[in-house]
């Protein structure tokens, strides 16, 4: 990934979003990874905001400033907002919640399409994979027709128990990696642009 250091300085803190239906887990997920412990939690009435350091993997050290938004079903077209121009989305899935996948699938792909989140990193957190029904994560992936996203929407499914923290270093390193893979692709567009319109200036 190059010189991490170099690119932690070219941004002060990312801006993610941490969405998914209600009693997924998205609370849990935000304090293990501010506290590295497990803390509990009550349903979610708005919002959690938090600044957190990365403290391992490949991320250690990036500043984050997280947006964890309730997924009760009046709060969610609230999600639009929070999730306008965020450097990545979190999507939060209860694996052992079944019933609901449909309904996950229908709200993450609303979010996806509107226009300012098109092209946004997509990490979904499949959570509870700790308990015995749990889905694996290709069947996951299927049931949130993940493939079926606009092609411009990078993502990553990542297995995980937020409850002892298993599986979320490693998810927060592919969402950072996304997130610096689509910003040197932005540049690059950009400076393109800007040589074409050099070009027929002359």
């Amino acid at each position: 990934m190059g010189n991490i250091s170099s690119n932690i300085s070219a941004f002060q803190s990312l801006h993610i979003v941490m969405l998914g239906l209600d009693s997924a887990g998205k609370t849990t997920v935000l304090y293990r990874l501010k506290f590295n412990e497990f803390v509990n939690t009550v349903p979610t009435i708005g919002f959690n905001t938090e600044k957190i350091k990365l403290s391992n993997g490949t991320a250690k050290g990036i500043s984050c400033h997280f947006w964890d938004v309730g997924g009760q079903e009046k709060l969610r077209p609230l999600w639009k907002s929070y999730s306008r121009c965020t450097d990545g989305i979190i999507y939060v899935v209860d694996s052992v919640d079944v019933d609901r996948l449909e309904e996950a699938k229908t709200e993450l792909h609303k979010v996806t399409k509107f226009a300012e989140n098109q092209g946004t990193p997509l990490l979904v957190i499949a959570n509870k994979q700790d308990l015995p029904k749990s889905l694996p994560v290709a069947e996951i992936e299927k049931q949130l027709a993940l493939h079926e996203l606009i092609p411009a929407t990078t993502y990553h499914v990542q297995p995980a128990c937020a409850i002892i923290g298993e599986g979320l270093t490693e998810g927060m390193d592919k969402l950072y990696e996304m997130i610096l893979k689509r910003r040197k692709s932005l540049k690059q567009k950009k400076k393109r642009t800007s040589d074409l319109a050099g070009y027929v200036g002359r």
